[in-house]
């Protein structure tokens, strides 16, 4: 065999390898013209290598951001160096649908792609190679694994029969709040509530039916707050609402409806109606608590009176 023979051999086996090799392989001159399209890209795109030769990459392909791929490229043809670009940054060069959509959760392929300079012999840099390679297996079960780790997070912080945040939370979004008002002086007022006569609900209707109006309650409470207030359980059938940036006064109209809102609602077990009330504490932060401990105290003593002075009623906190 003749070393004319070896050499087309060698070269037949290497544009071979690049044609079914499981990564995309384009060549683009300094127009951003195609002049290689191996298979992988012939595969995903549907196009055939002789309908894309001498065709410019952005009038076939609108989704690629055309300011960006130039910019990326400039510097790759000007300093000679490879670039890339991952799935994070940008989840894709070309919108190929997931040629797995049946084991597979994303509607289309992730790539990671590197941008090579390809030298002429004169040293100059003639062509652009890009090489894409199909990331979706990872960039998914990462994607998964965050929403796991993020779902987590939340089951952390909510408690499990009300979905409101749990003691330990908003304990801690607490002492955060006394923190900022240590710095700013803005004003946030403190609620705790109570169900009226409980005992009497359990006794009566049995536990299910006790859990029944805690998670009634719980989603009213949802209902009334903004977003930026703080909503959670204390324990058994008592809550607490960080109202924030909320003065005395519109603290107290926000627990007049609640209170309202829970005395003229029904809950429903099965055939039973139940009505309940609830009473209520209110404490606004003030300079002369020490502590967050005094801060709730102070909202618990506010609830007490509530309590001893006939129930389904608001009691603010007035120092002494």
């Amino acid at each position: 065999m003749s070393i004319e023979t070896e050499q087309l051999n060698e070269l037949h086996w290497l544009m071979e390898m690049l044609h079914t090799i499981d990564v995309g392989l384009v060549v683009l001159d300094r127009d951003y013209s195609i002049q290689i399209w191996n298979g992988f890209m012939e595969n995903h795109s549907g196009l055939l290598p002789r309908e894309v030769k001498g065709q410019i990459l952005f009038d076939l392909f609108d989704e690629i951001p055309e300011d960006w791929f130039r910019r990326k490229a400039e510097s790759v043809f000007l300093l000679k160096n490879k670039a890339f670009t991952i799935w994070e940054q940008r989840p894709y060069v070309f919108k190929f649908n997931n040629y797995r959509p049946i084991t597979g959760t994303a509607d289309f392929m992730y790539q990671n792609t590197t941008f090579i300079p390809l030298m002429s012999t004169t040293g100059q840099v003639s062509h652009l190679c890009l090489l894409v390679y199909d990331v979706t297996d990872n960039a998914t079960h990462k994607k998964e694994l965050e929403k796991v780790n993020a779902d987590l997070a939340i089951l952390s912080q909510t408690d499990g029969l009300t979905q409101l945040f749990n003691r330990n939370h908003w304990q801690h979004c607490l002492e955060a709040e006394f923190k900022r008002y240590a710095r700013s002086q803005h004003s946030s007022s403190l609620v705790m509530l109570d169900i009226d006569h409980f005992k009497v609900v359990n006794d009566s209707y049995g536990h299910l039916v006790g859990d029944d109006v805690i998670r009634h309650l719980a989603k009213l409470i949802h209902e009334q707050v903004r977003e930026t207030d703080v909503s959670g359980r204390y324990g058994g059938e008592e809550f607490v609402v960080l109202l924030a940036d909320t003065g005395l006064d519109d603290a107290v109209t926000f627990a007049e409806r609640l209170r309202k809102t829970v005395e003229q609602s029904v809950v429903i077990h099965n055939d039973i109606e139940i009505k309940y009330t609830i009473s209520l504490g209110i404490a606004e932060i003030d300079p002369s608590f020490t502590t967050v401990s005094h801060w709730l105290e102070h909202v618990d003593d506010a609830l007490y009176k509530s309590k001893q002075n006939g129930r389904n009623q608001v009691t603010v906190f007035k120092k002494p």
